[in-house]
């Protein structure tokens, strides 16, 4: 399709009111067809005709997660200024319909916080009971950072993102941020947490840590927070990690190390104990990662430590942060 045919095929797209609003939603968050119809009014089977037409025109991305499908804008730098255009010629009667849209966006984010509520209580007592083994969570992520943020973050990726602490915590300061996790109940309750948390620019997708849906070389930093001991193959989790690394990047690592809590293999389902020294860095080694830092945080009856590693090469160079 030339260039011409392509940018009228684009307003084709949006000629139609609903399709409008549609665009206009998805540049306040990522929304569900059934989200959609909710705040539009509409049915589900019209909202899904209106977008089939937004992605085929290359407007709005689908992605998958569970049994959902989550919605976006395909790339919102190009579509920043089909916006100027809504402010510049929308009348009053279009300006208040996108208000009221956009008004009807809280009851989907008081209903997304209600299932994370629900959610989390459900889950919290197993939480909490593994985190009073060990160090106060607080002197945890200042070790984090003290090993993410002594150089520019870059391109940020968090594996098992779980809640989304670790984008909370480093996405405002990196170029890009990603959380992927297999679950789809974490990455809704970690949906909910980030915008509560005012982080607008992370994304999150559902994905398996022996086989991450990015390129190869497309992260400069990598964390893996409390992962591991899930992992059946540790040593390929860390491997499909640092393909994903690009030169220069580095991967961190934090779990517990060797331990004998055989209850929290029964009750909790770690597969692993902890993790001896010399098994990080012997697997970071085999992935062609350099090691460069470990620290050990003792102070309950769990140690945690932090394994850090590096993969050959030059960093690239990286705009600053938003």
């Amino acid at each position: 399709m030339s260039r011409d045919l392509k940018l009228a095929a684009l307003f084709q797209s949006l000629a139609d009111p609903t399709r409008l609003r549609i665009v206009a939603l998805l540049k306040s968050m990522e929304l569900s067809v059934g989200e959609l119809a909710q705040v539009l009014g509409q049915s589900q089977p019209r909202v899904s005709r209106h977008v089939k037409i937004l992605t085929d025109s290359g407007l709005v991305g689908r992605r998958k997660e569970g049994s959902w499908v989550y919605l976006q804008l395909a790339d919102p730098l190009k579509t920043e200024p089909l916006f100027c255009l809504f402010e510049d010629w929308a009348g009053d009667d279009a300006g208040d319909l996108f208000a009221l849209d956009a008004s009807r966006l809280e009851a989907v984010r008081s209903d997304r916080a209600e299932a994370a509520r629900r959610y989390f209580e459900a889950h919290a007592a197993t939480w909490d009971s593994v985190r009073s083994l060990h160090v106060a969570e607080s002197e945890v992520e200042r070790a984090i950072a003290d090993l993410v943020m002594d150089r520019p973050i870059g391109a940020l990726l968090d594996i098992g993102t779980g809640t989304g602490r670790m984008l909370e915590l480093f996405a405002p300061r990196a170029e890009s941020a990603i959380g992927i996790d297999r679950s789809s109940e974490m990455l809704r309750l970690a949906r909910v947490k980030l915008e509560e948390a005012g982080i607008a620019g992370a994304s999150l997708r559902q994905g398996d840590m022996y086989a991450l849906p990015l390129a190869d070389r497309s992260a400069d930093s990598i964390i893996l927070h409390q992962v591991l001991h899930y992992a059946q193959q540790p040593g390929l989790a860390i491997a499909e990690a640092a393909r994903v690394l690009a030169p220069g990047g580095r991967l961190l690592v934090i779990d517990f190390a060797q331990h004998e809590r055989e209850e929290l293999r029964e009750k909790d389902a770690h597969l692993r104990l902890g993790f001896a020294d010399d098994a990080i860095r012997g697997w970071f080694t085999a992935a062609g990662l350099e090691p460069d830092r470990t620290e050990r945080l003792e102070g309950g009856e769990l140690s945690v430590i932090l394994w850090r590693a590096a993969k050959p090469g030059l960093v690239r160079p990286q705009r600053a942060a938003a």
